[in-house]
């Protein structure tokens, strides 16, 4: 928009006067059309009042809107430099892009041992089917079949795990339960073997599985075991003489004979409820889990769990427990509770128990970590 003005110099009315009306805008570019005319009209003419009023109430309302339009025009102009540094921000990162190298680590930078958890067999007790609705069926040739997916299953979790570390040692915890025994009368009729029986049916499977181990690893092998509350011979739990009334007692200990001269093996029989190991520093108290209270509640077990752990530490510090009994998989941080190889079954559904896929646990004590990797060992397939 031009800008008129009415002041004009001595000079500028002479060319004024001299020129034509349609060249005027080319030597005054400054100035509009209407406003040149008439101070070539007026040239020598005083301006009359009237006029002179209009003329600056024009003059005022113009500037108000150049001024509106220096507003917009320095807004316009602040923007273009905003999006003017992001197109250069934008730039700058595209043409910057430098990743950062990441070098392959080595295999043997670290050293971890693992742990395989093997508990809640109950392995001659029958589900049925339709006792739980479809959900899980158990008997001796699916317990069979299991058993060898926990060991098969565990030696890929194993070999898995080596490829990035050194493992040296294996720790296989026997925490109980293997057999259900005959503690309820019920057991009486699910069973699909006596007791004695069923014992020596898991000492085979075990051994089996130890061999397995031993020919498809260089690793060490080390055995906590504890009794669990099924495999006992008296009607009611024992105190301090809970593990001499235990059947698994009596397995693990022609267990460790079997293996007596085998440097690579080492069991380590309970006298009391509990099995501590040292791994690296990191301390392991093995139990079977039955000496845990739990009535019920929204917390599930972790809030009883913790109680007794608090309770245990103060006699004699661990770092992790880890148990069996409750046949559910958790991971606690400072403890590991482990699934069952029977799975599902009619006790479970009475008492409202989560329906859980039959599994056992897989876990790594790192070197400078301490527990690490841990995942459940499928036995389904």
């Amino acid at each position: 928009m031009k800008k008129p003005n009415s002041k004009l110099t001595k000079s500028d009315l002479e060319i004024l006067e001299k020129t034509s009306d349609d060249d005027l805008l080319e030597i005054f570019p400054n100035h509009t059309r209407s406003f040149l005319r008439r101070q070539k009209r007026l040239i020598g003419k005083p301006i009359p009042v009237r006029e002179q009023i209009e003329y600056d109430k024009t003059l005022i309302k113009s500037k108000k809107k150049l001024s509106t339009v220096d507003k917009k025009y320095k807004q316009l102009l602040d923007m273009n430099e905003e999006l003017v540094k992001k197109l250069e921000a934008v730039n700058n990162l595209s043409g910057g892009f430098s990743p950062i190298r990441i070098n392959s680590s080595s295999s043997h930078d670290s050293e971890a041992t693992a742990v395989l958890v093997a508990s809640d067999w109950h392995i001659e007790e029958e589900i049925k089917a339709g006792t739980v609705n479809g959900l899980n069926e158990f008997n001796l040739g699916i317990g069979k079949v299991r058993v060898e997916r926990f060991f098969q299953n565990s030696l890929k979790l194993i070999k898995k795990e080596k490829k990035d570390c050194v493992i040296k040692n294996i720790v296989l915890a026997l925490l109980g339960d293997f057999i259900s025994g005959n503690i309820h009368d019920e057991l009486l009729e699910t069973s699909q073997l006596e007791p004695i029986f069923a014992s020596i049916l898991v000492q085979n499977q075990i051994a089996g599985g130890i061999d397995y181990l031993l020919d498809n690893t260089d690793c060490d092998i080390i055995i906590p075991c504890c009794s669990g509350n099924h495999s006992r011979i008296t009607k009611k739990s024992r105190v301090s003489t809970e593990t001499g009334n235990a059947i698994e007692t009596f397995i693990y200990s022609n267990l460790a004979w079997h293996y007596k001269n085998n440097k690579r093996v080492k069991f380590i029989l309970q006298e009391g409820y509990f099995v501590y190991l040292d791994v690296y520093g990191f301390i392991l108290r093995f139990h079977h889990g039955h000496n845990m209270r739990y009535m019920g509640g929204v917390g599930g077990i972790s809030i009883p769990v913790n109680k007794a752990i608090n309770q245990w530490n103060k006699s004699k510090r661990a770092d992790i427990d880890v148990f069996g009994h409750w046949h559910q998989k958790l991971d606690g941080g400072n403890y590991v509770c482990n699934g069952s190889l029977i799975g599902y079954n009619a006790f479970a559904l009475s008492i409202k128990a989560s329906c859980e896929k039959p599994t056992q646990t897989f876990f790594l004590i790192d070197k400078l970590e301490g527990k690490t990797i841990v995942a459940p060992i499928y036995l389904n397939k």
